[in-house]
């Protein structure tokens, strides 16, 4: 895709359904170019020597704690700390409108 130009953004931006201006497409432009120019210089790099990695903390052990049954914090305590409640349950703003 190195030669992606205005034209084939705005192809790609109407089978992708995003609505862009002229500006945002000129500066989505832009930064995809510079991904793409640091793509090809990553492209230089001699990587013969370098063992397949599938996740770059493959090596490192994990080490987990045992599980401990402890205190649980009290309710009046809870809600003393929450900025608002109502009946006993933390009060949050509503994420989904019917």
């Amino acid at each position: 895709m190195s030669d992606l130009n205005k034209e084939s953004l705005a192809d790609l931006t109407k089978l992708c359904r995003i609505n862009c201006s002229d500006d945002e497409l000129k500066a989505l432009l832009q930064n995809l170019k510079s991904i793409l120019g640091y793509i090809d210089q990553l492209k230089e790099v001699d990587t013969k020597d370098v063992p397949v990695c599938n996740h770059v903390s493959q090596e490192v052990e994990t080490f987990m704690r045992e599980d401990e049954v402890t205190e649980s914090l009290d309710r009046t305590i809870f809600l003393e700390n929450s900025p608002s409640h109502v009946g006993g349950m933390v009060r949050v703003p509503t994420v989904i409108k019917f």
